[in-house]
C-alpha cells in the first residue's frame, strides 16, 4: 500500500468520520476477532474497508473496496498490498515530507505509512486511487495501526478506510469556478464604477458614506479611507440643502438633478447635479442611497453667459420692434395725412372736369393726368397703410370656414373687367360640391385679387389666367393663378416678397407699388398659411397660397333643416312650392313664419346668413327667394350675385326684402338683379301679391299680366 498525503485541517465529512468511529472498536479488540465487527467491515458498500496485518498482507478486502477499486477480493487477500492502487507521484512525494517529518529515509510504498502508523500517529489523508482499469479518482483515506491490548499493545496490523471524494471535488471545483466568477464580476463592476465619469458615491439611510468611487476622492481631495464613515453633507457648501437630497430620495425614492456645490479640502468649490435613488438587499430591505454627482460648473458658466447675451437679446428685439413699431405708426399717419391734401386735388380736379363751359382739349389733358397721378397716389397710400396696420400687429382676423367657390365667384366678378380690358381670358375652377377653406373671408379675397391682378397686370396681349385648387396635404388646400407672361428669373424669384421692389417693373410702362405681394405674404402668414411661387422665363409664372381646408360649417344646419321638413306634412291634392327666406333678424323671421303659415300651399325654409341661404338653395331648389340686404358675413346683394353665377339656382327668382328704403338703394337693388325689391316695415298686401307674381314667373318663366 502506498503513502496517502496530508488531507487538508479543515477537511470534515461524513465520510471521514465514519471510519474513526469504527477504528476506536477495533483498538479495543484483538485483530479480527470479533465476527460482529468483521461482518461489519465486510459488507460495508459506503466505504472501502482494507484490513492487513503488521507486514501489510491483505487480510480484508471488503465489497466497498471492490466496488471502489475494481479488484475482487480473491486477486488481493494473502498478498502484499499492491502499490498501484494510488498515485505513485503522490506516494513518492509524500514519502519525501514523512522522512523530513520523522529525521529518517523512509522508501516508498506501504512502509511509509505502516512506518508512520506504529509510531502512534493516525491521520486522515487525500491521495488518488488509481482502479484496476486505470482510471483514476480522488480519495480520503482514514489509517488505523491496529494494537493488541492484551498483549501491550503491540501492532497487529493496519486498517485503512477510504471514501470516494470525486462528488466532493466537484463541488470544490464548482465552487472556486464560482468564486472566481464572483471575483472577475467584482472586479468588472468595480472598474465601471471607477471609468463613470461621475463622482459616485452610496450611503446608508442616515446619509453615512459607504462607498466611493475615485471620481469622489478627486471631486473631494480627500481618500477613500478618509470618505467612507463620514457624513455626506460634510462636503458641500450648504450641509443642511446636502441632507435635504438624502431625505428626499428616502422619502420619494429617486431624486434628478438636485443641484448642490461640493466643497474640496483645498478650498476648490464645484457645481454638481446630483442623481440618487435608493437600494434594497435581495429580501426588499432598505440598504441605503445610490447617489451620482456630475460637475457643471462649466455648463452653469455657460448658462451664465447665456443669459446674459438673452438679455442683450431682449433688449436689442426691444429696441428694434419699438423702432419698428415707430415706422409703422409714422407710415399710418402720414397715409392718414396724404389722404386730405389728395382729396382735395382729386375732388377739384373733377370738379373742374365736370365744369361749365367744358375744358378746352388741352387743359382736359393735363386734368387727365392729375387724375392718373392722383388715383395712383391714393392707391399707394392704401398699400402702404395695409403693410402698416400688418406690421404693427394691430391687425385682427377672423378664421372660419370660407366657401371657397363663393369666395372666387366674387374675385372673379370683380377682375373680370380688368382682364376684358387688357383681352386677357380668365378660367376658374369648377367645384362639384362643397369646398371651405380656414381663413379670414375679406383677407382671403384681398390677397387673391392681388394675385389676380398682378397675373392680368404683366401678362402678355390677349394671354391666359389659370385658377387651379389641389389637395396637397389631406388637410392643406392650394390655390394657384397661373398666367402666361414673361416670367422671371430665379434672381428675380429670390427677391420677391420684398417692400417696394417691382422687379425691375418699374421701367416699364405698368404701373405698382411693390408692396402688394408683402402684403399678401403677411396677410397669409397671419392665416396660418404659405405663399409661394415658381417662374420660366419666356413661359409664365404661378403663384400658390396655402391654407387649411375646413369641414363644412353648415351641414349641421341643413340636416336639421332636412329633418323639419320631413315632419311637415303635405295637403293631398294640391302642389306644395318652398319659399326660402335668408333673414337674421328673429322678429321678421317669427312675422314671416306666421304669414306663410296662412298659405297651405307654401312651405317655409330659413336662413340666418348669406353662406346658408346659398347652401339650402344648392340643396333644396327653393321656388323663391326672399333676401335680406344686410346680413352678417356676405351681404344680400353678394349672396344674390353668387346664386344668379350658379347654373344650377341662378334662374330662381330673388326677392329683396330690406330697410334700406331710400330710392336709390331701390334702383341699386333692382339694377344687380333681385327680381323685386320691398322695404320694411312690409305692407302684407304687397308682400302676398308680390309673392304671388315671384311664383307664377318660378312657374311659368313670365310676369303675370295685372
Amino acid at each position: 500500500m502506498t503513502t496517502p498525503s496530508s488531507l487538508a485541517p479543515d477537511y470534515d465529512t461524513p465520510a471521514a468520520t465514519t471510519p474513526s468511529s469504527a477504528t476506536e472498536r477495533l483498538h479495543n479488540d484483538a485483530f479480527l476477532k470479533t465476527g460482529a465487527l468483521q461482518d461489519a467491515i465486510l459488507n460495508s458498500a459506503n466505504f472501502s474497508s482494507i484490513a492487513t496485518d503488521e507486514k501489510g498482507v491483505i487480510q480484508i478486502f471488503n465489497v466497498g473496496a471492490e466496488r471502489m477499486l475494481g479488484y475482487a477480493a480473491a486477486d488481493v487477500l494473502n498478498k502484499i498490498t499492491p502499490a498501484e492502487i494510488s498515485d505513485p507521484q503522490e506516494v513518492i512525494a509524500r514519502a519525501a515530507e514523512l522522512s523530513l517529518e520523522l529525521g529518517t529515509t523512509i522508501a516508498p510504498g506501504f512502509e511509509a505509512l505502516v512506518f508512520k502508523a506504529s509510531r502512534g500517529i493516525e491521520d486522515i489523508y487525500q491521495l488518488t486511487y488509481i482502479r484496476k482499469d486505470g482510471s483514476r479518482f480522488p480519495a480520503v483515506v482514514s489509517v488505523t495501526a491496529l494494537r493488541d491490548v492484551h498483549d501491550h499493545g503491540s501492532i497487529i496490523g493496519y486498517l485503512l478506510i477510504g471514501t470516494d471524494n470525486t462528488v466532493r471535488k466537484q463541488a470544490e471545483a464548482k465552487q472556486e469556478k464560482l468564486d472566481q466568477l464572483l471575483r472577475d464580476q467584482q472586479f468588472y463592476t468595480r472598474s465601471l464604477i471607477e471609468s463613470n465619469i461621475d463622482a459616485l458615491m452610496t450611503t446608508d439611510a442616515s446619509g453615512i458614506i459607504t462607498d466611493v468611487n475615485n471620481q469622489m476622492e478627486t471631486l473631494t481631495g480627500r481618500s477613500r479611507e478618509e470618505l467612507i464613515g463620514a457624513a455626506f453633507k460634510n462636503y458641500f457648501t450648504d450641509p443642511a440643502h446636502a441632507e435635504a437630497a438624502i431625505k428626499r430620495v428616502l422619502s420619494e425614492g429617486k431624486v434628478t438633478d438636485y443641484e448642490l456645490t461640493a466643497r474640496a479640502k483645498d478650498g476648490t468649490e464645484t457645481h454638481v447635479s446630483y442623481n440618487a435613488t435608493t437600494f434594497h438587499n435581495r429580501d426588499g430591505v432598505l440598504q441605503g442611497v445610490f447617489a451620482a454627482a456630475r460637475d457643471i460648473t462649466e455648463r452653469k458658466r455657460w448658462d451664465k453667459v447665456l443669459q446674459e447675451k438673452t438679455i442683450e437679446l431682449q433688449k436689442a428685439k426691444a429696441v428694434a420692434e419699438k423702432a419698428n413699431l415707430a415706422k409703422s405708426d409714422f407710415l399710418s399717419s402720414m397715409s392718414h395725412e396724404l389722404r386730405s391734401p389728395l382729396n382735395a386735388i382729386l375732388g377739384f380736379t373733377q370738379l373742374i372736369e365736370s365744369d361749365i363751359p367744358p375744358p378746352t382739349a388741352s387743359q382736359k389733358a393735363s386734368i387727365d393726368q392729375i387724375l392718373h397721378a392722383g388715383w395712383f397716389l391714393l392707391e399707394l397710400i392704401n398699400d402702404i397703410l395695409d403693410l402698416a396696420v400688418v406690421e404693427s400687429g394691430r391687425l385682427s382676423l377672423s378664421l372660419e370656414a370660407v366657401s371657397l367657390p363663393e369666395v372666387l365667384i366674387e374675385c372673379q366678378a370683380m377682375i373680370e373687367p380688368q382682364a376684358q380690358k387688357r383681352g386677357i381670358s380668365m378660367s376658374f375652377p369648377k367645384f362639384e360640391g362643397p369646398c371651405f377653406i380656414r381663413a379670414d373671408r375679406t383677407r382671403l379675397k384681398q390677397v387673391l385679387i392681388n394675385l389676380l391682378s398682378n397675373a392680368i397686370k404683366y401678362n402678355r396681349a390677349g394671354g391666359t389666367v389659370v385658377v387651379d385648387c389641389d389637395l396637397t396635404l389631406p388637410e392643406r388646400l392650394r390655390i394657384g393663378v397661373r398666367d402666361t407672361g414673361a416670367g422671371l428669373s430665379p434672381e428675380l424669384l429670390a427677391q420677391l416678397f420684398q417692400a417696394f421692389n417691382r422687379l425691375g417693373k418699374e421701367t416699364t410702362g405698368e404701373e405698382g407699388t411693390g408692396i402688394g405681394l408683402v402684403v399678401s405674404k403677411r396677410l397669409v402668414e397671419l392665416m396660418e398659411g404659405s405663399i409661394g411661387a415658381q417662374s420660366t422665363v419666356g413661359t409664365g409664372s404661378v403663384f400658390w397660397i396655402e391654407l387649411g381646408s375646413a369641414v363644412d360649417p353648415h351641414i349641421d344646419f341643413i340636416k336639421s333643416v332636412s329633418s323639419s321638413l320631413a315632419a311637415t306634412p303635405e295637403e293631398t291634392g294640391k302642389r306644395t312650392r318652398l319659399l326660402l327666406y335668408i333673414e337674421d333678424n328673429p322678429a321678421n323671421l317669427k312675422l314671416i313664419e306666421q304669414l306663410i303659415a296662412r298659405r297651405s300651399d307654401l312651405r317655409l325654409l330659413t336662413a340666418q346668413n348669406g353662406t346658408d341661404g346659398i347652401n339650402l338653395a344648392h340643396g333644396y331648389l327653393p321656388d323663391v327667394i326672399l333676401m335680406d340686404i344686410n346680413l352678417p358675413g356676405i351681404s344680400g346683394i353678394e349672396a344674390m350675385k353668387i346664386i344668379r353665377l350658379d347654373p344650377t339656382i341662378g334662374h330662381i327668382p330673388i326677392v329683396a326684402l330690406s330697410a334700406n328704403a331710400i330710392p336709390r338703394d331701390i334702383e341699386k337693388g333692382i339694377e344687380a338683379g333681385f327680381f323685386r325689391y320691398l322695404t320694411k316695415p312690409i305692407k302684407v298686401n304687397e308682400f302676398m301679391e308680390t309673392l304671388n307674381v315671384a311664383l307664377a314667373f318660378a312657374e311659368n318663366g313670365s310676369v303675370p299680366s295685372t
